[in-house]
């Protein structure tokens, strides 16, 4: 089945855009960017630097806009997924929801009115065993926004090595938030994957922080050889 993947360059859609390739053929990225930074559906920190984890891959991506308005946003999203269909043919879509019913509801909906699949290898998946499996499969992430007590300005650009993983637990039991970040308490962006052919080298970031909110804005970055 071709199938085309939800990506927003983060680690929940890149990881299942990887379990999705075990199992079927992935022929397509589709990203929707949305102006709106507190967009309910779509992870904006960096989002524009989806092409670049696209060209790292080696596959193509279908890229639509959005102003990131409550509901109607889903309308663009249906734009992309159109747009997937007809110049790659997809079957269906791979997200990387976890927890979120909100989001999952809805692109099932999507889906559905569309007449596609909707795969979502990561649902309800056990957190401590899905960040384990990150870090051994070679997966390199880096914090790229917090938003929420404890983390300070020393998350952003930090990578989830072994050590961040056991802070992170910490984290989670103390103050009873999710390891994973699905609750919006941290987003991420991968600079290498087990599948791609070139790895991201930031050259320029910079870091917007205060109380407890911000965001790693990475300025400049390029491809290079692993």
């Amino acid at each position: 089945m071709k199938l085309g993947v939800l990506f927003s360059g983060g680690k929940d859609s890149i990881f299942a855009c990887w379990k999705a390739m075990q199992q079927e053929e992935v022929v397509c990225l589709i990203t929707v960017v949305s102006r709106n930074p507190e967009s309910y559906m779509f992870h904006t920190p960096n989002i524009r630097l989806a092409a670049l984890q696209a060209g790292a891959a080696g596959l193509p991506l279908v890229e639509v806009e959005t102003a990131g308005e409550k509901e109607t946003e889903l309308q663009d999203l249906k734009r992309a997924l159109l747009a997937a269909r007809e110049r790659f043919g997809i079957e269906g879509v791979v997200t990387g929801a976890v927890l979120s019913v909100y989001q999952a509801a809805r692109v099932q909906r999507v889906c559905r009115e569309l007449g596609l699949w909707s795969f979502n290898p990561l649902w309800l998946a056990d957190q401590e065993a899905y960040m384990e499996e990150l870090i051994d499969a070679g997966f390199r992430v880096i914090i790229a926004g917090v938003f929420s007590c404890p983390f300070d300005a020393s998350w952003l650009g930090r990578e989830i090595d072994r050590r961040a993983l056991d802070e992170l637990r910490e984290i989670a039991r103390k103050y009873q938030i999710t390891l994973i970040g699905e609750g919006g308490e941290f987003e991420t962006f991968v600079v290498d994957a087990p599948f791609f052919v070139q790895r991201i080298a930031i050259e320029e970031a910079s870091k917007v922080y205060r109380n407890y909110n911000g965001v790693l804005r990475i300025e400049r970055a390029g491809l290079v050889a692993k």
